[in-house]
């Protein structure tokens, strides 16, 4: 099965008409797509209130792509507000549990900053978060090169598949050290994740002017058919060797996203059960 999705619900004003309330946005983007990326739990381990809420408001087969929290892949560097990282990943655990227990998690996301280089202290690290989260599916996508670089790629995908990891296939920006290539190998029999950013070379790096919005321009980028049939072939090929494949596009800075996210959809001629009602269609 291919299941293509967006990152969040809030923020894809082209999905929605202007009657739709903020309140009512995930009821309304589930009657265009079956999964979406979970981004509040990045920002902070989630109420079992929020998750349950969110459950609520989604079909049946509908599913969640979590991120994990910015404390256990360290773009947050301290504890805080947990006394240890033991008791963080437990925290996180337990908010998630009501997904689980709902059959609506797909897998947690973690995505690691652009430091977060190939080292053996972080693959310790890596060890130690397949440790945590033992029995959820776990997807990892790195911000830096050196995992793909020249005599690491091979040992970095074996050690993905030695542990299960789900792998996050990226399409970003090619920016050197902060950026990763396209890798379009399965190292999961049963989940693989692509993840579009858009290949806006030069808002990617967050730049020095403190003034400037960067994430108004970071993901500014709208996918041409072209690069999608690019797309479409390799998503066939890695549909060969993976049972489920998530699509989620994360370039909507100029809210691209979704149109980007339909066109694919229906190059790989694919047309959803389950969905929600369709209020208003938009595209």
């Amino acid at each position: 099965m291919i299941y293509i999705g967006l990152t969040g619900w809030r923020e894809h004003d082209r999905l929605y008409s202007a009657e739709v309330k903020s309140n009512q946005r995930l009821t309304e983007y589930c009657s265009h797509f079956p999964i979406v990326e979970l981004d509040a739990s990045f920002y902070a381990v989630q109420p079992i209130r929020n998750i349950e809420k969110w459950i609520k408001e989604t079909p049946a087969s509908f599913q969640f792509v979590v991120k994990a929290y910015q404390g256990m892949t360290g773009h947050r560097r301290a504890n805080a507000p947990y006394g240890s990282k033991t008791e963080m990943f437990e925290a996180f655990r337990d908010s998630i549990e009501p997904l689980i227990e709902a059959g609506k998690l797909a897998m947690v996301l973690f995505q690691f900053p652009p430091w977060f280089d190939c080292t053996s202290d972080h693959m310790i690290y890596l060890r130690y978060c397949v440790q945590k989260m033992d029995g959820i599916p776990i997807a990892l996508e790195f911000r830096n090169q050196s995992w793909y670089g020249p005599g690491n790629r091979e040992q970095t995908l074996e050690f993905m598949r030695k542990y299960h990891w789900i792998h996050s296939i990226v399409d970003e920006p090619q920016t050197g050290y902060g950026s990763v290539p396209i890798v379009p190998v399965v190292t999961n029999s049963v989940k693989t994740l692509v993840r579009f950013h858009g290949r806006n070379v030069y808002g990617w790096n967050r730049p020095k002017n403190k003034d400037t919005n960067w994430r108004e321009v970071r993901y500014l980028y709208k996918y041409n058919r072209a690069e999608l049939q690019e797309w479409r072939e390799r998503i066939l090929q890695i549909a060969e060797e993976t049972e489920d494949i998530y699509i989620l596009f994360n370039n909507n800075s100029g809210g691209d996203a979704a149109g980007n996210a339909k066109m694919l959809q229906g190059m790989l001629d694919i047309d959803y059960d389950g969905l929600a009602p369709l209020q208003l269609r938009l595209f």
